[in-house]
């Protein structure tokens, strides 16, 4: 059977032998500066822990797919910074700042393209479905990013446009990890569904924590300014939850503090103290904790269905946990 520390060493390995093309160094150097500035790595472990129920080894077969899941991340990432205006990634400068905004684009673009190179290598009898996943999810990551975007300019959305959004921009590549993993190591429909679903529920959990972690979390170990959410009016959890909750009297003051400027610094710090004060008033920090549980709760009981033996279900039961009680 495959253990936790075979998941770890693999996914060292991997990434440590990912190369790119060396010419242009323009093109490509953003890359090689996106994958080695690391990250958590939770689709591709994700695709090898669900690929570990079902096979006793690794091999080359799940290797490029597991890492193509990462590479497409980091393509959505180094766009999205630029999108976001964000300086700092995983507490280093994002690529558009390091370099511009055009190399970012083109840069991204390229990355885009290396992971299809990279999910192409997945076993030919199972490879049309490997690629059919791999779009549908591709272009589900952009319509939530798209969502994401649409959100910033409405005063307030209804909580399920926001999962809704969530589940497209993050959950859904979380859950074509698991789903992956399971295909190539030749589970039954059933049990690839299943974890499928298990996937997508921890994906919203997970992107909820990042909610909290960028209003609540410790710059130093978030690895990123915390309020970004809040100075560019994103619809975190929090915010979608406090305008649920507010009377007219707050709903007025979430409003105002939305139009505080953050022009400098000072404004900025202004801006997140204004409305982490209208949050506690409406405890909605607690209840994004609540909300959390439940979705991992929900996940684990899609885990359950599968049958597995007790070794087995702990894998998806410490990926779970490792994946929420995180700090960054």
């Amino acid at each position: 059977m495959i253990q936790e520390s075979h998941i770890d060493a693999a996914i060292k390995e991997l990434f440590a032998n990912l190369k790119f093309t060396d010419e242009p160094k323009g093109l490509y150097d953003p890359l090689r500066y996106m994958m080695e500035i690391g990250g958590k790595r939770i689709r591709p472990r994700l695709c090898l822990t669900a690929y570990s129920l079902f096979k006793d080894s690794f091999c080359d077969e799940i290797l490029s797919p597991a890492a193509a899941l990462e590479v497409f991340h980091s393509f959505t990432l180094i766009h999205d910074d630029i999108m976001d205006k964000a300086d700092v990634r995983r507490g280093v400068p994002t690529v558009y700042r390091r370099w511009d905004e055009n190399t970012a684009i083109l840069s991204g673009d390229v990355m885009s393209i290396e992971s299809y190179k990279l999910i192409a290598k997945a076993p030919a009898e199972v490879l049309p479905e490997a690629l059919g996943l791999f779009s549908k999810t591709a272009a589900e990551v952009c319509e939530g990013q798209q969502y994401d975007m649409d959100f910033e300019d409405m005063e307030c959305v209804p909580m399920s446009d926001y999962l809704k959004m969530i589940g497209l921009k993050t959950a859904v590549l979380i859950a074509c990890s698991a789903k992956m993993g399971a295909t190539i190591g030749g589970a039954s429909a059933k049990d690839c569904d299943l974890l499928y679903k298990y996937g997508y529920d921890l994906g919203l959990a997970f992107q909820i924590t990042d909610d909290w972690l960028d209003t609540y979390g410790d710059p130093a170990v978030f690895g990123k300014a915390i309020g970004g959410d809040i100075v560019n009016n994103k619809k975190s959890w929090l915010m979608t939850r406090a305008f649920e909750k507010a009377d007219e009297q707050i709903r007025g003051q979430l409003l105002a503090a939305m139009e505080m400027p953050v022009g400098t610094d000072e404004e900025k710090a202004a801006k997140v103290a204004a409305v982490k004060e209208i949050y506690a008033s409406l405890d909605v920090e607690e209840e994004a904790k609540q909300e959390i549980a439940r979705f991992h709760g929900q996940a684990m009981e899609y885990a359950a269905q599968i049958g597995l033996a007790p070794e087995k279900s702990a894998l998806l039961e410490n990926y779970a946990k490792k994946l929420i009680g995180r700090s960054k």
